[in-house]
């Protein structure tokens, strides 16, 4: 079983809207997954502005694959490169630290998540 950043069993982040790389509602990564996308946010109106800003539209459906597009306050698996450069502009979105994939710390720190934590 994936571990979380605090060491414990990966939880799921969301399955409304369904989000992780595999659409299994977690934070999950593997060899495919060359974005790593390991971060479980709490997106914020100035974190998609942001994130479109930088060439990754998550606000505007995309039908053909599925993806209704993500509105303030749903919870979605982002790369943890995204979230670094989200926190290094000062828009980094909540995280819930439970459902976020270890391997985020490569990026990021224990206490910089924490910062941005729901869920202590």
């Amino acid at each position: 079983m994936a571990k979380n950043v605090l060491g414990d069993d990966l939880i799921v982040c969301s399955i409304d809207p369904m989000t992780g790389f595999y659409r299994d509602g977690c934070c999950n990564t593997g060899s495919e997954d060359a974005g790593v996308h390991t971060v479980c946010a709490e997106v914020t109106a100035e974190f998609l502005s942001f994130s479109a800003s930088r060439g990754n539209d998550l606000s505007t459906p995309r039908p053909e694959y599925g993806f209704a597009g993500l509105r303030p306050g749903d919870r979605w698996c982002l790369c943890a490169s995204r979230w670094a450069e989200a926190y290094e502009a000062g828009s980094a979105p909540a995280v819930v630290l439970a459902a976020t994939h270890a391997r985020t710390l490569e990026w990021v720190s224990l206490d910089e998540l924490r910062r941005h934590a729901v869920d202590g």
